[in-house]
């Protein structure tokens, strides 16, 4: 695969993306692109190792190693190193339905996993993955391709995040009549509205949906089922029902001054945002704005970063950014091996925007919120917080202490909680009657992902909990690969 000495004689390398100060003043992508021939030069380094662990798309410590899709990463890089890019796509596209979502905004577990990662930088497989679709679209080789036949069955799909979508896309290949419902006004869900523009053009997620349209899917948008449209109704008009709704329920942060205004979930702020500039460019003001005030977002993870990045464009006069947690090390530890998910510290385009502003990192680590305080209007206007230590207790949980003298008071009109999700709202599972786990998912085993309910399926965050893109997309295939199963037993 790629050149046999190639991991010897070039460097791993990526796009520099534009300067921060430069794409602080728009919504557009931050990523710069490669040539064609650095492209090529990142294929060779991807070196014939015998056991690509990049596709394995295992679990170790509760974390992907390698990819969950298992996209066949050293066969398009040898093919991108030997220029046959139409072959590097066709390639692609047998194991993963959206590889210009997953080329932008996946973490990348098969870097993580690379072999050659053990000694030296891994292959640059993500930057490599955008491109060969963004080429194949460029080039007008991604047409629609509509089944030959239909099987007359009909499947409703709720919720069209990327689980939704990959499992419509599967179904609608095999010939069944797909219908997606989706409670927003736009189609996309987590792609659409979850993640910013400047993350993921919603250019390229429409072109998606267009495409997906162009193929025979009917997409019923502003519908919630159990509320909009009658859950019994919708098992009673459709041959088979997959459910990919996601998590969507937030965690909270249970403090006093909680219920002050100014105090969001990160996702309130995420969407409306996006969707004021989707809709007006902002112009019509329904968003909840940052500009030239303190933001103090809590939660250190990719939603904490969107928000900061966010935040940033808007104007505000300062953003800090809470982790509970110690700072990553710089480089793997004992219990951290390769080929699990590198546990280590990065600085992502949030945090390097920040600096760019400020001069300073925006993550303050180890700090616990202990309670929001506001001003004679109800508006927050400060954070109480104190600095806490992790310590083991007797039965050897791992907790964190409060630090006494440590006790910090910062200025904030605006709070963003971005703690991630406990699971699924409830009305779709309740309405229908699907029996949920232990952490309020709808119940359905990995890799049949049948729920109580003959002829209903559960695919993605809505039964396996908050996860990543390219998860759902292993999941919402997975998924239509049984409900296809089923339609066929069904007669």
């Amino acid at each position: 695969m790629g050149k046999p000495t190639g991991f010897m004689e070039y460097q791993r390398e990526i796009p520099v993306d534009r300067h921060p100060q430069e794409r602080l003043k728009d919504w557009e992508e931050f990523h710069e692109h490669f040539t064609e021939e650095q492209h090529k030069t990142q294929g060779a380094r991807c070196m014939n190792c015998g056991i690509p662990f990049c596709h394995s798309g295992l679990l170790f410590s509760g974390m992907a190693s390698g990819c969950p899709v298992n996209n066949l990463i050293p066969e398009w890089n040898d093919l991108i190193y030997r220029g046959l890019w139409e072959e590097a796509v066709k390639r692609l596209l047998r194991t993963n339905n959206f590889p210009e979502f997953t080329g932008r905004v996946c973490p990348a577990p098969c870097e993580g996993s690379c072999t050659l990662g053990i000694h030296e930088p891994p292959v640059t497989i993500k930057v490599n993955e955008s491109a060969i679709i963004d080429r194949a679209f460029a080039h007008g080789w991604i047409k629609p391709e509509p089944p030959v036949r239909r099987t007359g069955k009909k499947v409703a799909i709720v919720g069209s995040g990327p689980a939704g979508l990959a499992c419509a896309a599967q179904l609608n290949s095999a010939g069944h009549e797909v219908t997606v419902f989706e409670r927003a006004d736009r189609i996309g869900g987590l792609l659409m509205y979850g993640i910013p523009n400047m993350k993921l053009d919603k250019k390229i997620v429409q072109r998606r949906i267009d495409l997906l349209a162009a193929e025979g899917i009917k997409f019923v948008t502003n519908t919630e089922i159990g509320k909009d449209y009658d859950a019994k109704k919708l098992r009673s008009e459709f041959d088979a029902v997959v459910l990919c709704g996601g998590a969507t329920n937030p965690r909270d942060l249970a403090v006093a001054g909680r219920e002050l205004k100014g105090v969001h979930f990160a996702m309130e702020f995420l969407k409306a945002n996006t969707k004021s500039l989707l809709d007006s460019q902002h112009k019509d003001g329904k968003y909840i704005s940052a500009k030239d005030k303190d933001v103090i977002v809590i939660g250190g993870g990719d939603t904490g970063t969107d928000c900061v990045g966010t935040s940033l464009r808007h104007g505000c006069k300062s953003v800090v950014q809470f982790e509970i947690v110690p700072q990553p090390a710089g480089e793997r530890q004992d219990d951290n091996p390769w080929p699990e998910w590198p546990k280590v510290f990065k600085v992502d385009y949030g945090q390097e925007e920040a600096i760019a502003v400020y001069g300073k990192e925006p993550r303050c680590y180890c700090i616990n919120t202990v309670k929001f305080a506001g001003d004679d209007q109800g508006n927050v206007k400060e954070v109480h917080t104190v600095e806490v230590k992790w310590e083991k207790e007797a039965g050897g949980r791992i907790v964190p202490k409060a630090i006494p003298g440590t006790e910090k008071v910062w200025p904030a009109q605006l709070v963003l909680l971005a703690l991630g999700f406990l699971g699924p709202e409830e009305t779709v599972l309740d309405k229908l009657g699907v029996e949920k786990d232990g952490r309020t998912n709808a119940k359905a085993e990995y890799g049949k992902y049948a729920t109580n309910l003959p002829g209903v399926f559960a695919a993605g965050d809505m039964r396996r909990g908050q996860s990543l893109v390219v998860w759902a997309i292993h999941e919402g295939r997975g998924a239509a690969w049984e409900c296809d199963r089923y339609l066929e037993r069904k007669g």
